[in-house]
């Protein structure tokens, strides 16, 4: 039995996966069990930052493996405590919370939200204000942020406590903020959504509001964190500071973890007991996700917004190609007469793994591919969208 006929019979039926039976990889290039070779412009969903077995870091990876998988939160563990010094010394936040994914990450700030309020004013104070096409996750809580009526299904009752308002609708904004709202939570583009940025007079009437009212300022960069945009943090482009952010995606570099950044306000919100998890921190992971911030610093965050004006100049120059919008190397490609998914399909056949997004075809390559790479990617769009 193969293993499409195995995946089938004992996988899940939760993905409705593309063709390819990826065996290996080496910068931006994936290989297949046939042998055949792919330009990878997805980064498993923006995972993959260095792209795929960068040396060091497997490096990185490997050495901390050979000294200590695991030991939990319980005691101290140096790549932990480093990686936590590093996200605080390079950006707003006083404290790290550790977690295993983007999900999670965003649970933390919704508790720490929540915490920080009740700690502060009491019960009652505990809404979310989030956003409409918004997406934060798959945990009933993070659904239930997710401003997408398409995720809101099946799993009722879901979790109180959030309000949603149109990307963009400043007064909307302000309505929302009663005596009951505690955060305001944004995806600075919406990835999950379409790759669609928010406009610079929205956040920061969102960041005026919450410094009038203390209200949370929440930004979810599980997406957009650690270099994507050509910033280290995608909230930079927007000239403010948040109160709480999540990071998970790029930060491990290929391995799964998700990191609560506290600023100032938030620092001392956690208290002992008041959250937990088993695996957060762990030091294989952290090894790996120092190696990403070690790399990634001015040269190459320079390096992602020149790539990123690039791909945007040549994609805009291909047949059927509407708009390409994002920033840095989350870009969507909007299509006059196509569909994302078969055209992403298409792709594949010929060899680049591209990503959709709603309608939109995306691209979230490594951050650290090559020009010569992504102009045989470009290529195969080109050619693709061509036929």
């Amino acid at each position: 039995m193969g293993f499409k006929e195995l995946d089938q019979k004992y996988i899940a039926h939760s993905y409705a996966r593309f063709d390819l039976e990826a065996v290996s990889g080496k910068g931006a290039v994936c290989t297949g069990a046939d042998g055949k070779t792919y330009i990878d412009f997805s980064t498993g969903i923006g995972v993959d930052s260095l792209g795929f077995c960068d040396d060091g870091w497997v490096k990185a990876v490997c050495t901390q493996a050979g000294k200590l998988q695991h030991i939990s939160n319980l005691y101290y563990s140096e790549p932990m405590v480093r990686l936590a010094e590093t996200l605080c010394t390079r950006t707003f936040a006083k404290k790290v919370f550790f977690a295993n994914s983007g999900a999670e990450a965003n649970e933390g700030i919704l508790k720490a939200a929540r915490k920080y309020s009740h700690d502060k004013y009491g019960k009652g104070r505990h809404t979310i204000i989030a956003l409409e096409n918004g997406f934060h996750g798959r945990t009933v809580t993070t659904l239930s942020a997710t401003g997408q009526d398409v995720f809101h299904q099946y799993y009722d009752p879901f979790t109180e406590g959030f309000r949603f308002v149109r990307a963009g609708d400043v007064e909307a904004l302000r309505a929302a903020a009663d005596g009951t709202a505690c955060g305001i939570l944004l995806e600075l583009v919406q990835g999950e959504g379409g790759v669609v940025p928010l406009s610079q007079e929205f956040v920061s009437a969102a960041a005026q509001l919450c410094a009038e009212q203390d209200i949370l300022l929440m930004i979810d960069e599980v997406q957009t964190g650690v270099g994507r945009t050509g910033k280290l943090l995608c909230s930079e482009h927007y000239g403010i500071t948040p109160d709480l952010t999540s990071l998970a995606k790029g930060l491990g570099g290929g391995l799964p973890i998700g990191a609560v950044l506290l600023g100032e306000k938030c620092e001392s919100v956690f208290g002992y007991g008041d959250h937990g998890t088993t695996f957060g921190g762990n030091p294989v992971v952290c090894a790996g996700a120092n190696e990403v911030l070690r790399r990634l610093d001015q040269t190459l965050l320079d390096e992602v917004s020149e790539k990123g004006a690039y791909l945007t100049r040549r994609v805009l120059e291909m047949p059927h190609v509407v708009s390409v919008e994002g920033k840095g190397m989350m870009l969507g490609i909007t299509l006059d007469g196509l569909e994302s998914r078969p055209a992403a399909a298409e792709c594949l056949r010929h060899g680049l793994i591209i990503l959709t997004a709603k309608a939109k075809l995306r691209m979230l390559p490594p951050l650290t591919i090559s020009y010569a790479e992504i102009d045989r990617g470009l290529e195969i769009l080109n050619e693709v969208l061509g036929q």
